[in-house]
């Protein structure tokens, strides 16, 4: 929406998607008229919600002469409108409690956070796992495998390996390949992963500038093993089965095709990947996300980060129609206090 709404239209709107989150139940006319602080008739709020009814920012169901608000209402009251709740002591001391009482392995705080966050949410919750490529490159090393295939070794922080399948375009000998690990082994051996992989990019393109081969075809296959492509442990989901509880998201088919993207992850994934290069909370509401399964509901998701570095985010998944005023909150502090476990983790 490009302009800002009046303090009448903006007060209304806000009123109608306060009571709707409450309730779960089109507002009307009258009820706006006893809820707010404005002295405004029937008649006149009825003109201010046919307007916003212009705008798409509310919607009157078939059954209602009530309205709900839209996705892009939502969004407006998000952005302009929203006053984020302060945490209760009991919630602060519980997710303290659970994430900052003490040492415990990645996989046990990956687990707590989201089975924890589901809990105070009563929604799904997801927690993306560290990404590897926060990890420092000590060497690289390429084998040669059958057919065209070649395994990627990496040894990353301090004695940590990782393995790895790539697929290439042709077949390469032992020494071809343990000259290209030289050479990247010269050039990043002490970079960490995430600028190493946009710089072997940068530098492959450069090198078809240069016929510098060697660094070309090394950068390429090194930054193929370096990929950020999902794989079945990206991320830990709890309280799937939360989403059937919320009317709105009753609908069986719905349903199924939402439990299948949990299921497959990827499209959730590429969603929190969207993430990953901003700071701050990021909210998806309904068809932002860009995959339809996801129209009915929305995605509030916070970055955390282990020892200054952003490593992945938190989020709740939910209906549209979740309190964003308290959610907010609840996914921030977790995902604060979760990166600093992690931080003492590692």
């Amino acid at each position: 929406m490009s302009r800002p709404l009046d303090a009448r239209a903006a007060e209304l709107l806000k009123l109608l998607v306060e009571r709707y989150i409450h309730d779960g139940q089109p507002v009307g006319s009258r009820t706006l008229s006893r809820a707010g602080s404005l002295v405004l008739s029937p008649a006149t709020i009825r003109n201010v919600m046919a307007d916003l009814d212009e705008l798409g920012l509310v919607a009157s169901p078939h059954t209602s002469a009530g309205r709900i608000p839209t996705s892009r209402g939502y969004r407006y009251f998000v952005d302009q409108l929203l006053t984020p709740e302060p945490l209760g002591e009991q919630e602060q001391a519980r997710i303290s409690e659970i994430l900052a009482g003490g040492p415990a392995r990645a996989e046990e705080l990956l687990q707590a956070a989201s089975g924890l966050l589901s809990q105070l949410t009563s929604m799904a919750a997801v927690v993306t796992v560290p990404r590897r490529n926060l990890a420092t490159l000590r060497r690289i090393e390429f084998l040669p495998l059958s057919g065209n295939r070649v395994l990627a070794i990496l040894v990353v922080n301090q004695h940590e390996v990782q393995n790895r399948v790539i697929h290439t375009d042709r077949t390469y000998g032992a020494d071809e390949l343990e000259h290209y690990a030289n050479a990247l082994n010269e050039h990043f051996s002490g970079h960490d992963l995430t600028s190493l992989r946009r710089n072997l990019l940068d530098e492959a393109m450069d090198a078809q500038n240069r016929v510098n081969l060697v660094l070309r075809a090394a950068a390429t296959m090194a930054a193929q093993a370096m990929g950020d492509a999902p794989s079945p442990g990206d991320y830990v989901l709890s309280g799937g089965a939360n989403l059937m509880g919320f009317q709105e998201l009753g609908d069986v088919a719905r349903l199924r095709g939402l439990f299948e993207v949990l299921d497959r992850k990827r499209e959730l994934l590429n969603l929190f990947d969207q993430c990953l290069g901003a700071e701050g909370v990021q909210i998806f509401i309904g068809e932002e996300s860009g995959y339809r399964v996801l129209d009915e509901v929305s995605v509030v998701t916070a970055p955390y980060f282990v020892d200054g570095q952003m490593a992945g985010r938190i989020g709740v998944i939910g209906p549209t129609r979740m309190a964003y005023s308290r959610i907010i909150p609840l996914v921030k502090q977790t995902a604060r206090l979760f990166g600093a476990g992690l931080s003492e983790e590692s």
